[in-house]
C-alpha cells in the first residue's frame, strides 16, 4: 500500500501540469461551433439545438478572454492574430453587434454569404 501511494506521489510530482489558457479554451469552443455549422449530417432541429447549447459557453469564454489581464503582456502570434480578427475570434459578440446569426457572421468573415450559398448550383466546373 505504501509503495502504491509513493509511486502515485512520485508520478504526480514528475508529470508537468497541462493548463490551457482562456484563449485556447475559446478557440476550442469556437471550433466546436464551426464544426456544428459545417456538419451536413445534422437535421435543422439538431443543428439549432447544438448551436443554442454552445452559444452561452462561447459567450462566457469570450468575456473571459476580453477580461484576461495576462493576455495584455503576451505578444505571441496567437494573441496578436486573435485580437486582429475580432469578428472571427469573438464570434458570439460580433454576431450580436451586427444583429446577425453567428453563422452569417462567420460566413461573411470567410468571404461567403448565405445568398451566395443558396444560389450556388451543385455541379462540376469544366
Amino acid at each position: 500500500m505504501k509503495s502504491t501511494v509513493f509511486a502515485a506521489a512520485l508520478i504526480a510530482l514528475t508529470v508537468p501540469a497541462v493548463q490551457a489558457g482562456t484563449l485556447e479554451n475559446l478557440e476550442r469552443e469556437r471550433a466546436l461551433l464551426i464544426e456544428v455549422f459545417r456538419d451536413a449530417g445534422l437535421s435543422l432541429a439538431e443543428r439549432q439545438s447544438r448551436i443554442e447549447s454552445t452559444m452561452p459557453r462561447l459567450i462566457d469564454l469570450e468575456r473571459m478572454v476580453l477580461r484576461d489581464d495576462s493576455l495584455k503582456g503576451r505578444n505571441t502570434p496567437a494573441v496578436r492574430k486573435a485580437f486582429a480578427n475580432y469578428d472571427l475570434t469573438f464570434l458570439a459578440h460580433a454576431s450580436a453587434e451586427h444583429r446577425r446569426t453567428a453563422l452569417d457572421t462567420w460566413l461573411e468573415q470567410i468571404g461567403m454569404t448565405t445568398a451566395a450559398l443558396t444560389s450556388a448550383r451543385i455541379g462540376r466546373r469544366y
